[in-house]
């Protein structure tokens, strides 16, 4: 039973992680955002590694003329993630209200085995 209620405790950290690490680096060009992204949130959860700060919608979303940058193209561009701050603002905050009632349905299970154990040795 507790099994199930750290499983959505663990999956709600992970989106709220994600979520922050998105906004931390939403004005880091892409090549330097996936280098960080894949050193700072690679983790072992229960199994295979997974990049909690991945996401399919992190694409180039934005193109500067910067050719002084080093991470600059051929080109002299630099391209920066298409990243929703408002978007990923509300993940953050429905990610930590299901985290809030997660940990209240999990002491909610612990106080009735507690009290199902005061019941049954009497």
């Amino acid at each position: 039973m507790f099994a199930v209620t750290r499983s959505g405790l663990d999956y709600e950290r992970m989106r709220m992680e994600a979520a922050s690490q998105r906004i931390a680096t939403a004005d880091m060009p892409v090549q330097q955002r996936a280098a960080a992204q894949a050193a700072a949130f690679t983790r072992e959860v229960d199994g295979p590694a997974i990049a909690a700060g991945a996401s399919s919608a992190d694409g180039a979303g934005q193109t500067v003329l910067d050719p002084s940058n080093p991470l600059a193209g051929p080109d002299g561009t630099v391209q920066y993630p298409d990243v929703d701050l408002a978007q990923e603002m509300a993940t953050l905050m429905s990610a930590q209200r299901a985290y809030q009632a997660d940990i209240r349905a999990f002491n909610t299970l612990h106080g009735m085995l507690l009290k199902s154990l005061s019941i049954g040795g009497r």
